[in-house]
């Protein structure tokens, strides 16, 4: 494998597919050349295979850097958060819309088509769930977030059908153990419990205790993004999107799980206090079936007791 692109690479979830590919490679093959695109970097990377590049993906030049020489492989994970794209449309357009377009367009002069891996989310779902979601659900965005993240799907299913890219929307979770505050995040109180309930510190979860979420550790989820690499091509439908398999659990599950493993007395340093919005976003999740998805060879992380290990590690 001998270039691979990461855009938002410094995130969350950047960071761990990082060390992932540098240690594993994609399927097999190690990788000889990294770049890494984000708005900033702490340091230089100490591996001599990485090559980052820092700038909004708003600027097209950084876009332009990022694709100068020929690739084998795009991961992107860049994108404004949804409570932030909220706020500010025209700048969540910009980064969640027309930088995935003209990144996809640029791909089109690659000598032959990449594999692009495209992190979606559960937000094209909306907040009027039905009683049970399926390969067959149709989305329904509530915030202009998951517009942006479904569009970018259809995006990306067009450029394959074009030739441009093998490309493979995967629809993300709430991904687990974010560290910080996880500014401009709705979802962040889902790893602020994690880290705080480790640490012995009280937590305010904006949810009731019988809120029922998706859940899925980083290091599963980019096992899953590494995978969408690595299947052939021909295995993919026309649709070129797939759910993650997630781990459904209620708040209290979670919560007493961490408090099994970090001290029992841990479960009285949470307090509830549902917001509307947020636990129709991120606490109403129905059952959901994945079995197209799992078929393919997408997994969660087996059980709750497994999702706080991994997250904990990532």
């Amino acid at each position: 494998m001998k270039r691979v692109v990461i855009t938002g690479a410094h995130g969350f979830i950047g960071q761990v597919l990082v060390r992932r590919l540098l240690e594993q490679g994609i399927a097999g093959a190690p990788i000889d050349q990294l770049t890494l695109v984000d708005l900033s970097f702490d340091r230089p990377h100490d591996d001599p295979r990485v090559d980052q590049v820092e700038g909004s993906l708003d600027d097209a030049a950084v876009l332009e850097r990022a694709c100068a020489s020929p690739m084998e492989a795009v991961f992107h994970l860049a994108s404004l958060p949804g409570g932030a794209a909220e706020r500010d449309y025209a700048l969540g357009r910009r980064i969640n819309l027309d930088a995935t377009l003209r990144l996809i367009e640029m791909l089109r002069h690659q000598p032959s088509p990449p594999r692009f891996v495209f992190a979606s989310s559960i937000a094209v779902y909306g907040e009027n769930l039905p009683e049970l979601i399926d390969e067959s659900t149709l989305p329904a965005p509530a915030l202009t977030y998951g517009v942006h993240k479904l569009a970018g799907e259809v995006l990306v299913a067009d450029a394959t059908r074009r030739g441009w890219i093998e490309g493979c929307s995967l629809r993300l979770p709430g991904v687990v153990a974010r560290p910080g505050e996880g500014v401009g995040l709705m979802s962040a109180f889902m790893s602020q419990m994690f880290w705080r309930l480790a640490a012995g510190e009280q937590v305010t979860l904006p949810v009731s205790a019988d809120g029922v979420a998706w859940w899925i550790s980083a290091r599963a989820c980019v096992g899953n993004l590494v995978h969408a690499a690595e299947i052939r091509p021909e295995l993919l439908d026309a649709r070129r999107s797939y759910q993650m398999p997630v781990l459904r659990l209620t708040m209290d599950q979670v919560v007493q799980a961490l408090a099994a493993r970090y001290g029992v007395e841990r479960a009285a340093l949470v307090r509830y206090a549902p917001e509307p919005l947020v636990q129709r976003l991120f606490a109403s999740y129905p059952p959901l079936h994945t079995p197209a998805a799992e078929a393919l060879g997408f997994r969660h992380d087996g059980t709750v007791q497994q999702l706080i290990e991994q997250a904990m590690l990532s």
